[in-house]
C-alpha cells in the first residue's frame, strides 16, 4: 500500500474505533514471497478484498480506500460487483472526512 493510502487508512480507522465503531482491516496486500502467498492463498486470501470491514447491528459494510486521485483495480471493481449482488454495502473512501460523514449518517 502506498504511504498516503495509508495514512488515510490509519487515520479512517483511528477515527471509527474513537467514535467506538468496530472495524477491521483484511491485509490483503504488500510484498510477500512466494511461499508466503501461496499459504495465504491457499487458506483464502483473495484479491480485490477491501481494505476494511465495518461491523454494525445487522449491518456489514466493505470499505476500499483509495488516495484522491486512486484508481480500484479490476480485482476491486469485481468484489466490489459480488458485495453489491448479495445485498451488502461496498464503500470507497477517499479521505477521513469520508468517516466523519459516516459516522454522522449512522449516530
Amino acid at each position: 500500500m502506498k504511504q498516503e493510502e495509508h495514512n488515510i487508512q490509519v487515520s479512517i480507522v483511528n477515527y471509527l474505533r474513537a467514535n467506538n465503531i468496530f472495524c477491521f482491516a483484511v491485509p490483503n496486500g504488500g510484498q510477500r514471497n512466494i511461499i508466503v502467498a501461496k499459504k495465504l492463498k491457499d487458506e483464502g486470501a483473495l484479491a480485490g478484498v477491501s481494505d476494511l470491514i465495518i461491523l454494525l447491528p445487522s449491518r456489514c459494510i466493505f470499505v476500499e480506500v483509495k488516495t484522491a486521485k486512486g484508481k480500484q483495480q479490476e480485482s476491486q471493481k469485481d468484489f466490489q460487483a459480488i458485495i453489491e449482488s448479495r445485498g451488502f454495502e461496498y464503500l470507497l473512501w477517499r479521505s477521513i472526512d469520508d468517516a466523519v460523514n459516516f459516522i454522522r449518517s449512522v449516530k
